[in-house]
This record gives structure tokens, C-alpha cells and sequence, in this order.
């Protein structure tokens, strides 16, 4: 199994904003679409993302500045990727060595979507799940053959 088998089962809307929203437009946009992070679009290229972190800490470094501030002010600018094509073990190593909690996938240039660390998680339980139930059938005598 690989990322593109969990694209396929999620909702297609990655939610976006632009580098020059103000960070009070960036909380609402998190807030009302209750995800924890937003990926910075400069057109349709990533350019960023900011997350829930990012935010709560640039609160706690500068909590009096922060209505003027631009999600370019602390977004995150070297946006690590991912492939439809990679395994769902590649993802998880790369997510777990990064400490990342979302991962924006890429066909060449345009934006496929966006997987977080739950959904890698929910797959391989369920890959798990599958292959249980079929060494089971197997062991127990109901497999075919």
C-alpha cells in the first residue's frame, strides 16, 4: 500500500492561504475547518505550511506583535513532500525522523493533497487487520485452495 491509496479515501479539499494572510485569518481558517495545519499556496505552488504549533509558539515569543503578523512571518518554508507512489512505511519514517504531523503530496508539480501521521496509522492498522483476518481464514481452514 502507498499514499495514494489513502488520497483515494479521503476528502480531495486540502484547505490553503496565502503567504501574505494575516496570522488572525490563518487561526480562523484553522478553526472553522478544523484541521491543524494550512498549506501556503504562492498560486497553486507550496511555498510553506503552517500549523497549530507554529502558531502557539510564535504567540508565546511575541504575543503583542502577532496581530500584524503575516503567515510568511512564521510559516515553515522548507516543506518536506511526499509522492503518491511512496510506501506507507517510507511516509512514517520520514514523518516520525522529522517530527512532522503532515505531509503535503505532490504529482510533479500539482497538489495532490495532504496526509497527516493519523491517517498513515489508520492504513497500516488496517493492512494489520487485513492480514490477521487472512492468516487466520488460512490457519483455521477456510481459505480457498
Amino acid at each position: 500500500m502507498n499514499v495514494s491509496h489513502i488520497l483515494r479515501g479521503k476528502e480531495s479539499r486540502v484547505v490553503t492561504i496565502g503567504p501574505d494572510a494575516l496570522l488572525a485569518e490563518a487561526v480562523s481558517t484553522l478553526m472553522e475547518a478544523g484541521v491543524g495545519s494550512l498549506l501556503v499556496l504562492d498560486g497553486e505552488r507550496v511555498v510553506g505550511i503552517l500549523t497549530e504549533r507554529d502558531v502557539l509558539r510564535e504567540n508565546a515569543r511575541h504575543f503583542d506583535e502577532m496581530k500584524g503578523r503575516k503567515v510568511s512571518d512564521i510559516m515553515t518554508r522548507d516543506v518536506l513532500i511526499g509522492l503518491p507512489d511512496d510506501s506507507l512505511d517510507y511516509v512514517m519514517d520520514l514523518m516520525t525522523a522529522r517530527r512532522i504531523r503532515h505531509l503535503p503530496i505532490l504529482e510533479g508539480t500539482k497538489l495532490a493533497g495532504i496526509v497527516s501521521i493519523g491517517d498513515v496509522v489508520k492504513a497500516k492498522a488496517r493492512l494489520a487487520e487485513i492480514e490477521v483476518r487472512h492468516l487466520t481464514d488460512y490457519i483455521v481452514g477456510k481459505y480457498p485452495g
